[in-house]
Formats: C-alpha cells, structure tokens, sequence
C-alpha cells in the first residue's frame, strides 16, 4: 500500500458517502464489510414483526394523534417506571418520526435565530448541521480526556466565555457517538443544575441507552423534570428502518412541541408505532443481541492497537470505536475512500464528527456480525503492512 501520510485534494467523503459508495460496490459485487453506519445488523424483535403483520392483515392504519398513539405513550412511560425507577406522565411523552424528527422538534421549539447551542467536540454531525441550517449559532466544545470526553460545567463556561455570550442551550448524548462516552449520574446532574441556574435549556440524547458496557447508564430524568429527553427505537431495538423514536418533555413544554409536529410531520407512522409498543417488552431477545455487539467490542479494543490505530475515546457504549488513524495518514477522508476501494471495508472519517482534529481519526462501528468484524480486522492488517 501507498504511504497516506499528505492530506488530499480531492472531493471530500464524508459518511453519507461511504455508505453510498459502499452500497454501490456490494450491488456490482465487491465483497463490501460495512463498518460505517450505525446499523443494527439484527432484525427488529420477533414481538413487533407480529404486531406489524396483524395490523397489516387488519389493514386500518392512518394518522394518529401527532404525539403518538395513547397506548405507545404509555407503554414508554411504564418503561421509565421500570427501567429506571423514574415516574412519568404519559402525557409528557411524545412519540416522533426517528429520533430525527426530536432534534428538529427541539431546536425549533426551544431557540430562536442567532441562539447559542453547546455541543460536545467530537459529536454526531447532525446535530451540527441541523442547528446551522436553522440559524443556530454552534458552539463545539472539545471532549477530551481532561473533561472525561464528555461536557462538564467547567468546560461549558469557558466555551460561552469564549463565544462572548451566554448558551442558551446544551446538547449531551449519553452514550455519546462518536466517542462511546457514558456521562453517569453526578455528571448528568451537574450538568441539569448548571442549565437550570442559568435558563438554559438541557437536551438529553440517550438513543444509545441499552447499549451501555462500562459506566452508570443513567437517564437526564432522573435528575430533573426540566430536560428534553430524546430516545429512539432504532438502536437498542434494532428498528432503524421503522424511523420511530420519542421524547419526554417538560410539562410546560409540551403544548408547544405538540403545535409544532402537527405542522410538520401530522403524526408519527401508526404502523411503526404498533410494533414499537411490542418491542418494548422484548428485552430478553434484545439482551442476546447486545451480547454480540460485546463481543465485537472486545474483538477492536484488542485487534485495533494491534494494528496500530490508538483508542481515542472510551468505548463505554454505543457501538463504535473512535480511533486515532495518525500512524497512517493525516486525511481521514482519503484513507476511507482508499479502504472501501482497496480492501472493501467501509468506515467513516473523523472529520464528519470533528472538523478540527478529525483529519487523524476513523469510526469504526461494531454493530455487523461476529465474523465479519473479524472479517475487517484482518483485512486492515493486511492492509496496512
């Protein structure tokens, strides 16, 4: 292989493109190992594939109220009761077209043009790009091993010193993508305070919960009443596809989301939320999946030093291995775009998730198989010696 030590001229290829490109190449034949999406390779659970079939042969599906259907709002909150101990008003709850659509629904009903929003550097590059588009003012705060990799009250104060003006708003995911950070409960209630004594608004990102390895997976709401909570069932549920996610909200909020996703989106696909409300009750299944996912993760904490790529971050949840690429190439974007090429495995540049210093870094995701994890692995060895 060619040295990858100069960055390159050419078009950028940020993750979108991985995935198509690699889509591409498995169409024409190429034997394509995907490790660039967050993409479950397991099925939804068996519970909801039943409940989606009944109501296909019952065949009356159609809009919903725009937060959701009574019974799925309720089954989340039990979910809450159950799973953390947190009480909460179904009411609050409000069932959203992916997780997507929680983010748009947030930005637009909490900010206003010109409003200042913290979000952790390296993060999810939607987030970025959503509140940009919306007129949002982004203030990326770098999550190091100084901070623990996730946002901290110190660390947010000198971010809004630095933008010379307050934050008006704080984006945390826990688990984080593309780091892995679990922020446990003193951090999540350190954060909560620093927001409630300043009026900012706390947004909660825990789409990953479930997906938890190493840490204290705790959720925003067991620490305050004042956070917008959003989840999805896309991750731990393995329903990608399905684009059904939800949020719990502030009391006094919640009239004002409601306004908002009548206008965008009418109401959330009934046929999705149907088999989302089983999902709910098939952990067992969803346990076994995630063990897979554990051995993935243990299979890259110990084959990518070996191949010369550093952990970057801790890899405490979610599915994704954050890795410093340097030893290799200073232009991340190239070396996805020669992998996929070369050795047909995709993964995603660092720069989609930190334009500052992502130019060094890769995310590798570990949600495939067993064997074809392994499968990458080798193939990178082989690669790069």
């Amino acid at each position: 292989m060619k040295p990858l030590s100069t960055r390159s001229s050419v078009e950028p290829f940020h993750a979108m493109d991985v995935l198509a490109e690699a889509t591409k190449r498995r169409e024409a034949g190429y034997p394509v190992i995907s490790m660039a999406v967050g993409q479950p390779s397991h099925p939804a659970p068996k519970a909801a594939l039943e409940a989606a079939r009944a109501a296909l042969v019952h065949g009356r599906l159609g809009y919903t109220d725009a937060l959701g259907t009574s019974s799925l709002r309720i089954a989340i909150a039990k979910h809450y009761r159950t799973r953390y101990g947190v009480e909460v008003d179904p009411q609050r709850v409000a069932v959203t077209t992916g997780s997507s659509a929680g983010f748009n629904l947030a930005f637009l009903a909490l900010f206003d043009p010109g409003d200042c929003v913290a979000i952790a550097r390296p993060g999810y590059p939607a987030y970025r790009n959503i509140l940009a588009a919306l007129g949002l003012t982004v203030v990326e705060v770098e999550a190091d091993a100084e901070s623990g990799f996730t946002l901290t009250p110190h660390s947010l104060e000198a971010a809004a010193a630095k933008a010379g003006k307050p934050l008006n708003g704080v984006l945390l995911a826990s688990p984080a993508n593309p780091t892995g950070t679990v922020t446990g409960k003193d951090g999540l209630k350190a954060l909560a305070d620093y927001c409630h004594d300043r009026g900012t608004a706390f947004i909660s990102d825990e789409i990953y919960h479930g997906l938890t390895f190493a840490g204290e997976e705790t959720t925003a709401l067991a620490v305050t009443d004042e956070a917008v909570v959003i989840n999805s069932f896309s991750k731990y549920y393995c329903m990608t596809g399905w684009r059904i996610g939800w949020m719990v909200l502030p009391e006094t909020q919640v009239r004002a989301f409601e306004r908002i996703a009548q206008s965008l989106y009418i109401s959330p696909p009934e046929l999705s939320q149907i088999a989302a409300e089983a999902a709910l009750g098939a952990e067992a299944e969803l346990d076994v999946y995630k063990a897979s996912y554990a051995a993935n993760r243990e299979l890259l904490l110990k084959r990518l030093p070996e191949i010369g790529f550093s952990i970057a971050s801790p890899m405490d949840g979610a599915f994704y291995a954050y890795a410093d690429v340097s030893r290799f190439t200073n232009d991340s974007m190239d070396f996805a775009r020669r992998m996929l090429a070369e050795i047909n495995v995709a993964a995603t540049p660092g720069l989609d998730f930190d334009p500052l210093e992502g130019h060094r870094a890769m995310r590798f995701s570990y949600a495939g198989a067993e064997a074809d994890m392994a499968e990458a692995m080798d193939r990178i060895a082989r690669w790069l010696t």
